[in-house]
């Protein structure tokens, strides 16, 4: 029988840096000859990349948030089904850019959702998938809209939530590491993106 794969996901506010770490390890796991499945949420198949562009079109401003954290799950639920779970059956690591963690910071703590309500709907669309490792980028919410602004990204329709919304976000993440200091590492995104990669590295040699 295959072992189960390694769940891997990286987590923070927008303009943390996180997309860009995924991106780094994915190219040293391939340098150790390993290929994981690198994926993303909302998104990540073609059903939930549709779901994806519902829920951050920043035309869609009168989404309601429990629409929005339904929106979320069902790309979720057919992300674990379709590709996730698939990949980790087969041995296979996964590099997921957000999951569970994202949504209890975002709709929990940004949007004040009942926690309990979002973890129980969370574990229903997951069948209790948890990842095995996590790593949360945190930053200073001004320096993680300063760093949007000089991207020239346009915002999407959380990102468009302001200041107050993503601090929200920010301490429900810290608050969840404290719970879990096991499984998520916390990063200081204000380092080097050098510093930064070679500190997961580390994290992840120590891990496996």
């Amino acid at each position: 029988m295959t072992p189960r794969g390694l769940f891997i996901t990286f987590e923070g506010i927008d303009g943390c840096g996180k997309t860009t770490q995924l991106i780094l390890l994915e190219k040293h796991l391939r340098s150790k000859n390993i290929r994981p499945l690198v994926t993303r949420e909302p998104g990540g198949n073609r059903l939930s990349e549709k779901i994806r562009s519902l829920v951050l079109d920043p035309g869609n401003r009168d989404m309601g948030k429990k629409t929005e954290l339904l929106l979320y799950l069902a790309s979720r639920a057919q992300h674990v089904s379709e590709a996730i779970l698939p990949a980790l059956k087969k041995g296979r690591t996964v590099l997921c850019d957000r999951f569970s963690d994202a949504t209890i910071a975002y709709q929990a703590g940004g949007r004040a959702l009942d926690a309990g309500a979002v973890i129980a709907l969370d574990r229903f669309a997951t069948d209790s998938l948890r990842p095995d490792l996590t790593f949360l980028f945190d930053l200073p919410v001004r320096e993680a809209f300063a760093r949007l602004k000089r991207s020239g990204k346009k915002s999407d329709r959380l990102e468009k939530g302001g200041a107050a919304f993503m601090g929200r976000v920010r301490k429900a993440y810290l608050a969840l590491a404290k719970k879990e200091p096991r499984r998520i590492a916390v990063i200081n995104a204000a380092r080097s993106v050098d510093e930064i990669h070679a500190k997961i590295k580390r994290i992840l040699e120590e891990f496996v």
